[in-house]
């Protein structure tokens, strides 16, 4: 008997994917003239906002890109516009981080040609705590806080179409309502893929009612449930399925391999910083959501196209 061998994929589009990593290293920022920098009176009573949302999120995408404080962002964001030759003024630090907390991030995502296959999972970042290392070598104190990120992505993209976060005592399948909801109604969902973590009622009706079918693993001890949701009879098809041919080839059958994607986007997540920058939990929210943003930017220049050899 044959030991098994990982398999090996070629990527076929390596020229434009080539073009596209080096594109992500470029320094070069531009602003469009036409932005909307310093919005319209509202006409309301009060003082009026100087700066926009647009204008906010440019600053702290800066400062999520390349990991800097909030005073540096603004001198650099100062730098970049004196540059550019634009008078535009440059929101001071506080400014920032009053406006983060309330900060509606907008997610740029391109269109799709078909049904959205959104694949679902969560993981955590630290937030506030020592270091892996200080907590391996004398333990964990309990100072460490996490918080839990939840997302969706588009597994023909691989760009994050809804995106939640969490304190780390909220389990995941309570999100899964709360991520389909943000996915437009007029947008067909065809596929949602998430692990066994998701097996609950509620995800699966959540799924039926967006007319889409859900790739969740039951659980080793599964039982049918009554059928008296659409969710429960195509989970109990799942359950029937999987016992009849075994689980390993459920999930070769199924393509429930495919969310594997949503785990290696967590991991880039990571990369943009290992814990958060920002101590209040709703300008940790912003702080995430812009990370995610810089992802879709980063994801929108290119991908690689794969295919199985050998």
């Amino acid at each position: 008997m044959s030991s098994w061998a990982p398999t090996k994929y070629k990527t076929k589009n390596w020229p434009s994917y080539n073009t596209a990593l080096k594109q992500r290293g470029s320094l070069s920022i531009w602003f469009d003239p036409e932005m909307v920098w310093t919005p319209p009176p509202t006409g309301k009573r009060g003082r009026q906002c100087q700066f926009s949302d647009a204008a906010i999120q440019t600053c702290l995408t800066l400062k999520v890109l390349f990991g800097m404080p909030l005073r540096q962002t603004t001198g650099f964001v100062g730098s970049l516009l004196r540059l550019a030759g634009l008078d535009w003024p440059v929101p001071d630090y506080s400014t920032l981080c009053r406006r983060q907390k309330t900060l509606k991030v907008s997610l740029p995502y391109r269109g799709d040609r078909g049904p959205l296959n959104l694949l679902i999972d969560s993981t955590g970042i630290k937030s506030e705590g020592e270091g892996e290392w200080n907590a391996r070598k004398h333990g964990g104190s309990k100072r460490r806080i996490w918080r839990k990120i939840h997302i969706g992505i588009d597994e023909e993209t691989l760009e994050v179409r809804a995106v939640e976060v969490t304190t780390s005592n909220v389990g995941d399948a309570p999100m899964l309502p709360e991520l389909l909801a943000q996915i437009p109604s007029a947008q067909d969902i065809g596929l949602v893929t998430a692990d066994g973590a998701y097996d609950t009622r509620k995800c699966h009706d959540a799924i039926a009612a967006r007319g889409a079918h859900a790739i969740i693993p039951p659980r080793k001890n599964a039982k049918p449930w009554k059928p008296t949701s659409a969710g429960a009879i195509a989970r109990n098809e799942a359950v029937n399925a999987s016992r009849y041919l075994g689980r390993a080839i459920w999930r070769r059958w199924s393509g429930y391999h495919r969310r594997s994607r949503v785990e290696t986007k967590m991991h880039c997540v990571k990369l943009l910083g290992q814990s958060l920058m920002a101590r209040d939990f709703d300008r940790q929210v912003a702080e995430i959501q812009v990370r995610v943003a810089v992802l879709n930017r980063y994801t929108s220049l290119g991908i690689p196209v794969t295919e199985v050899v050998g």
